[in-house]
């Protein structure tokens, strides 16, 4: 099977799907920008990361898989970093629904500086080629995922439970179609870059990169909803300054 027929089958359906029900039952106000958003800085934050890893043979696609590549990375993988943003923050929109989220003030310092920590260890592990692989997913996802919790830690931990099925349920649909494009010689993770360990024939480093590409589109999406970031001019959004009139209520929305 080809990248692009790959991604016909595995992601545009559910998408397709998501988006009808969107159209149908609404959405939150400013899940368009948000969508938007992630959409761009999946792009810009993958994109550096992605062709260090093909142009250091972490990780690699078949012959004859790909329509061509832009740099060391294949077209269809920059489409990819477009659909699951997309997939992710649609189900994310159609788990809250149309109505106005609260949005509690306040970072979660804590996680935050354990993400950083993370991040440390991530640079440790790529140094020394102990877990070559994972070593760069924590040290590509770490800063961001420590930067969320300091623009709005409490927004997240007060929906814990939908954040649970809105990162949930596509990391286990990608989970499961990351492992039939590896076992169908999509694409190929080399071992020497792993530990060795996974399931089902998901590497475990693929696994850990499905969940925390979710974590980070879903919890983006929260925040940007929740008026914890400001899309207009990338600032964070103080509701608090929004409840004494300061800004207003709906925060930006473009």
């Amino acid at each position: 099977m080809s990248y692009l027929a790959f991604l016909t089958i595995f992601l545009l359906p559910p998408l397709l799907v998501a988006a009808v029900a969107a159209r149908v039952r609404g959405l939150p106000p400013r899940v368009p920008a948000a969508l938007t958003l992630m959409v761009a800085v999946a792009l810009a934050w993958t994109t550096p990361w992605d062709n260090y890893l093909v142009a250091g043979g972490v990780w690699s696609y078949g012959p004859g898989r790909v329509l061509g590549v832009i740099g060391y990375v294949p077209v269809e993988e920059y489409l990819f970093f477009v659909l699951q943003p997309l997939l992710a923050g649609l189900w994310t929109g159609l788990l809250l629904g149309p109505g106005p989220e609260p949005a509690p003030p306040g970072p979660a310092v804590a996680p935050a500086v354990a993400w950083l920590v993370v991040t440390a260890a991530g640079v440790a592990l790529a140094v020394t080629g102990a877990a070559t692989y994972l070593g760069l997913i924590l040290l590509w996802a770490g800063p961001a995922l420590a930067f969320q919790r300091l623009a709005g830690g409490r927004v997240l931990a007060a929906r814990r439970r939908l954040r649970l099925l809105a990162i949930g349920v596509p990391t286990l649909y990608l989970w499961a179609a990351d492992a039939f494009a590896i076992r169908d010689g999509i694409w190929r993770i080399a071992p020497e870059a792993t530990i060795g360990v996974g399931a089902g024939g998901l590497p475990l480093e693929e696994a850990v990169f499905f969940l925390l590409t979710n974590v980070l589109v879903v919890d983006g999406i929260l925040l940007v909803i929740a008026g914890r970031m400001r899309l207009g001019r990338g600032r964070v959004i103080d509701s608090r300054r929004a409840r004494r009139g300061r800004v207003p209520a709906g925060g930006d929305d473009a």
